[in-house]
């Protein structure tokens, strides 16, 4: 069992910018708090540093799981899945339409599938976002 103390997890929430680090869901547009995400999962011996810890959503979390590598759809291969704390979003990820979040790079595309962040679900709950203006995040306006 894992413990992170609540002076780490404000770290982590202001260095997030309190959203999940591969949707960018802010917290106060999800109806469930953002979760602890290992990056390296503890079944894979991870550890509860501050280094391997970002903020994820439910969602995102959950199709993650323990996974850290995906198949690029574009050339089969398998490739580390992003890493919020150490890769630039904006690298590996755009957003069309305002709702869909499509990888740029293998590592982006592999962690889309995995993390199936255009779900029907995602996709629905984005799209009332972007009619209410909370999506995509001003700082990423592409």
């Amino acid at each position: 069992m894992s413990y992170i103390s609540d002076k780490l997890r404000q770290r982590i929430v202001e260095q997030s910018g309190n959203r999940c680090g591969y949707c960018l869901g802010e917290q106060r547009y999800i109806f469930a708090p953002l979760e602890m995400d290992h990056l390296l999962p503890i079944a894979e011996g991870g550890t509860d540093d501050e280094e391997n810890l970002w903020l994820a959503c439910p969602l995102c979390n959950s199709h993650k799981g323990k996974q850290t590598r995906g198949i690029d759809n574009l050339t089969k291969n398998r490739t580390p899945l992003f890493n919020p704390r150490k890769q630039n979003w904006k690298r590996h990820f755009t957003i069309e339409s305002g709702i869909r979040i499509v990888g740029k790079t293998a590592c982006g595309r592999a962690t889309v599938d995995a993390l199936q962040m255009n779900s029907k679900l995602a996709i629905t709950v984005r799209e009332n976002w972007l009619i209410a203006g909370w999506y995509p995040p001003n700082d990423l306006i592409l």
